[in-house]
């Protein structure tokens, strides 16, 4: 199967991103599924690094992404286009594999560094988690990204 760009409603966001190279990552990987990005600013890096377009390679100019300046804004815009908020997050029990993505669905991953803060998590309308051995404490963000979001799009594009 063939996708255009930005085929699924699906999208990713993420939380004031720390590392230009996972972003890079995740934006050739949007490309290539047809998703967009949302990238909730500030950044711990310019979105011009070089660490970001060496990830992200010839993709970026392929990709479809969004700059919210703030949390805020990227709330208010979430809101006004009614789209559900689903937290990737180590705080919960609820495992990704288990959980009903739908088309409209924004799925946020918080900053490497430090995760989102308790007012994005009471936000969100569903936490899911990737289950791991006990003891460890997370997995790559982009890594995260690749396995929740081929696990949405298994659900909604049969």
């Amino acid at each position: 199967m063939t996708l255009t760009r930005s085929t699924s409603t699906l999208s990713i966001a993420l939380y004031q991103p720390d590392i230009p190279q996972n972003t890079g990552t995740i934006l050739r990987l949007a490309a290539c599924l047809g998703m967009k990005v949302h990238i909730i600013e500030p950044t711990g890096f310019i979105l011009s690094d070089k660490g970001l377009q060496r990830a992200g390679m010839d993709y970026l100019e392929r990709a479809s992404m969004v700059r919210h300046r703030s949390w805020e804004v990227f709330e208010n815009w979430r809101l006004e286009e009614k789209k559900r908020l689903i937290l990737a997050t180590t705080k919960s029990d609820h495992s990704y594999l288990a959980h009903d993505f739908l088309e409209n669905d924004i799925m946020l991953f918080g900053r490497e560094s430090s995760g989102v803060p308790d007012e994005v998590h009471i936000k969100a309308d569903c936490n899911i988690t990737i289950p791991m051995v006990e003891g460890l404490r997370s997995i790559n963000l982009a890594c995260s990204v690749a396995m929740v979001a081929g696990e949405a799009l298994r659900q909604i594009k049969p």
